[in-house]
């Protein structure tokens, strides 16, 4: 179990807006990739429905240096049609979804800051590829 959650840590599935993945897909790959499992607690498909990942309140594996005291919310996409480049591709049903999902986690973890991936890892420039306030937080 995780001690304590400072943070909420939204990403993107750096997939095509074609790409109506969920918890599953992701699981596998990053199982292949030698996890124990999907890294994310959380995956919102582009349809705005919201798929478990790892239990809430357990250690991610969705951002090195945070992962023992956050929680990782996945919106699928975050890439353009041509050259994979990024993308704001969210659907409005994700960002009503997200809204919806952050207000319960803030209720859980009251003392946790949103962030974006990008803003805790500067490896990660373009996860995901929109502000806070234009994913309606």
């Amino acid at each position: 179990m995780r001690r304590k959650t400072d943070y909420i840590v939204i990403h993107h599935s750096a997939t095509r807006k074609e790409s109506d993945i969920g918890a599953a897909t992701i699981d596998r790959w990053h199982k292949e990739r030698g996890w124990k499992g999907i890294g994310y607690h959380w995956v919102i498909r582009r349809d705005g429905r919201v798929e478990k990942g790892r239990n809430s309140g357990t250690v991610g594996a969705h951002v090195k240096g945070y992962n023992a005291i956050s929680e990782g919310v996945c919106l699928i996409g975050g890439l353009g049609e041509h050259n994979d480049q990024p993308e704001a591709n969210y659907t409005l049903a994700q960002k009503t979804a997200l809204r919806t999902l952050i207000g319960e986690l803030r209720k859980r973890y009251p003392e946790a800051e949103i962030v974006r991936h990008r803003d805790v890892d500067p490896g990660k420039p373009h996860c995901p590829y929109a502000s806070l306030h234009d994913l309606g937080l």
